[in-house]
C-alpha cells in the first residue's frame, strides 16, 4: 500500500493531475499506520497471528 501511494505521489507529481497526488497521500498514511499496528503487534483487521 505504502509503495503504491508513492507511485501514484510520483505520478501525480508529473503529471500534474492532483487527484492522483491526494490518493498517494492517503495510500501513504493509511499504509504507514497499518505497518506501524502490525510492528507493535496488534491484530488488524481481526486477523491474530499464533507463530
Amino acid at each position: 500500500m505504502i509503495v503504491l501511494g508513492v507511485i501514484l505521489l510520483v505520478i501525480g507529481f508529473l503529471t500534474g493531475l492532483s487527484i492522483l497526488w491526494t490518493i498517494g497521500i492517503i495510500l501513504v498514511v493509511v499504509g504507514a499506520v497499518l505497518w506501524i499496528l502490525g510492528a507493535l503487534g496488534h491484530s488488524v483487521g481481526g486477523r491474530k497471528h499464533y507463530w
